[in-house]
């Protein structure tokens, strides 16, 4: 992948009282150690401001409009008005917190689209509070595939979580398990598996895609003996991928697939279900893991982890993630074709 994208980022602000803003100044404070691509933080001057007084951090801050903060980035955190302004304190969302999320990640959207921004990097949001405000999708994902809609067609959205050292997708993302074992079908498998193995090649840089996908019952059913899905559902899914032209090996044992040996078999590994997914990620690379959407018209990544009240406006945030999930924006919107 090429190394810089040619406009800013544009990172939402997530859930204001949370550690987003936090991590979003320890991220720019480090911008130059880290070369990192320039962003905008969508927001209000202001509410910045206090969480940088409340961590003692020397930051300057610049209202900015997407032109100009590109140029703003190397003195200046960026900000851009979204219209919406937060009164949380750290760790206590109020009723500001939902409109000041929600019009940041939809501002997001609209300035990638518009050609304002490269890609969407998200920070994150706090989904209790978000419903309680009306907001009706199951997380991040869903709610950024409905602002991708066009003509009234909504893509399928399809959430990896990448790291040098281990790439998932669940095929079921955030549905009861119970639930999972309806929704799982060898069209939602195929249809899964097409887009990652589209979007390996075309924004990874990865020319021939291997991908392992996994059984859903302990080993793999144990040809039968503990359930039929992998061969009523998984092993028809499978058939429809190879004649695709797609390296695509399975059903494989969940529990025997993600040790070091294991992982250097695949690119990325598709799970059927959240947990069978994230778990292994979560445990190899807990600090430095990021979540890509894939399936959408722009190029989203964020942050694996959540809002961490109890450490908001401490200093205490690990901004690992949210680094890491700008440096792959970046490398993904430099690469885009």
């Amino acid at each position: 992948m090429a190394s810089a994208p040619t406009k800013p980022l544009a990172l939402t602000l997530g859930e204001p009282a949370g550690i987003g803003p936090d991590i979003t100044i320890a991220a720019w404070l480090r911008r130059r150690e880290l070369k990192l691509p320039a962003f905008y933080l969508l927001g209000d001057e202001a509410s910045l401001a206090r969480r940088a007084k409340a961590l003692g951090a020397d930051v300057r801050i610049a209202a900015v409009s997407p032109a100009e903060a590109a140029a703003a980035f190397t003195e200046a955190l960026p900000v851009v008005a979204t219209g919406e302004r937060a009164s949380a304190e750290p760790g206590t969302p109020d009723a500001s917190s939902a409109p000041a999320a929600l019009a940041s990640i939809r501002q997001a959207v609209a300035d990638v689209r518009a050609g304002r921004a490269g890609a969407v990097v998200t920070n994150p949001i706090a989904k209790s509070v978000l419903y309680r405000a009306g907001f009706r999708h199951p997380g991040h994902t869903e709610f950024l595939a409905e602002l991708a809609a066009e003509n009234g067609h909504v893509p399928q959205p399809v959430m990896m979580l990448w790291s040098p050292r281990l790439a998932v997708v669940p095929v079921t993302i955030h549905v009861a398990l119970r639930d999972a074992l309806t929704e799982l079908t060898s069209e939602l498998i195929v249809s899964t598996v097409r887009i990652v193995a589209s979007e390996l090649k075309s924004r990874f840089g990865i020319e021939r895609p291997r991908i392992a996908i996994s059984g859903l019952n302990p080993h793999a059913g144990e040809d039968g003996s503990l359930g039929h899905e992998e061969q009523t559902v998984i092993a028809p899914a499978l058939k429809v991928l190879r004649n695709d032209g797609i390296e695509a090996r399975g059903p494989l044992p969940a529990d025997t697939m993600f040790h070091d040996a294991a992982r250097n078999t695949y690119d990325c590994a598709v799970c059927m279900y959240h947990d069978q997914a994230l778990i292994p990620i979560k445990t190899v690379a807990f600090d430095d893991a990021v979540n890509v959407t894939l399936g959408l018209p722009f190029i989203r990544t964020s942050p694996d982890h959540g809002t961490a009240f109890d450490i908001a406006g401490t200093g205490k945030a690990n901004p690992a993630s949210l680094i890491a999930a700008l440096q792959l924006a970046g490398r993904m919107a430099a690469a885009k074709p």
